[in-house]
């Protein structure tokens, strides 16, 4: 696989860097990437993503647009209210970047259908609001080996992870939620969002992606990043890997 003319001067930033170069764009055309939800973090992080040249996307969402999406889903416009959100998002990508293959899922992603949908990408990054989706989503890429991006927003916060459990050293999903999940939150129709705070998460789970398919820098799995944007402050965790752990201890 080699990069046509078009190509080369679109990932020209990229080409230039040399912890990418042309090696790594490559990669990145050959990569397949899963994306769980097109909402307030998924919309940003599918905008970078094909812009950054991921051969192929898979949208997963069963939703349409609401006009409440709008104040921070930036990957729709006025125009798409009562439109499938993959739908609208396929064809939102497809006029950024041409190169890119977009596949619209839309429907809901269960313990049923996850191992189907996902098995064959080389990462899944998770964007969904309600845990029952996330822990689906984690079993599956656990059993399927395949790089988790987890990222979550609500109020002022934002939380980003990197999970890998099968590795010996490296936490999975629930190593990180524990025994109740839903003690960490409600969803953002609960409890409200600050719009660009789910353009800053987006943005910084489809930096992880594309590290997790060209690797650059310090490896992130197993550490969890916290933004808390009421005192502009960004903190750095170590996720220990849980040896209880009823998915991967």
């Amino acid at each position: 696989m080699s990069l046509g003319d078009d190509e080369l001067a679109r990932y020209a930033r990229h080409l230039v860097l040399p912890e990418i170069g042309g090696a790594g764009q490559v990669r990145l055309k050959r990569a397949r990437v899963a994306v769980i939800g097109a909402g307030g973090i998924g919309s940003p992080a599918l905008q970078y993503l094909a812009a950054a040249g991921v051969g192929h996307l898979s949208v997963i969402d069963p939703d349409r647009v609401d006009a409440s999406n709008l104040q921070r889903q930036t990957l729709f416009r006025t125009a798409d209210i009562g439109i499938p959100k993959a739908g609208a998002a396929a064809e939102a990508l497809a006029g950024l970047n041409p190169h890119v293959q977009v596949t619209a899922i839309e429907r809901r992603i269960d313990a049923a259908s996850a191992p189907g949908l996902l098995d064959g990408h080389d990462v899944v990054l998770d964007g969904t609001d309600n845990f029952a989706t996330r822990l689906a989503v984690a079993d599956a890429v656990l059993a399927l080996r395949i790089p988790l991006v987890a990222a979550a927003v609500g109020r002022f916060e934002g939380q980003l992870g990197v999970f890998r459990g099968w590795e010996g050293d490296r936490p999975c999903y629930r190593c990180f939620v524990g025994e109740n999940p839903q003690a960490h939150g409600g969803s953002c129709a609960e409890d409200g969002v600050l719009g660009a705070l789910t353009g800053i998460m987006g943005s910084l789970a489809a930096l992880e992606v594309i590290r997790a398919i060209v690797p650059f820098g310090e490896d992130s799995a197993g550490k969890l990043l916290i933004a808390d944007t009421l005192s502009l402050r960004f903190r750095t965790l170590v996720l220990p890997k849980d040896p209880g752990c009823p998915a991967c201890g």
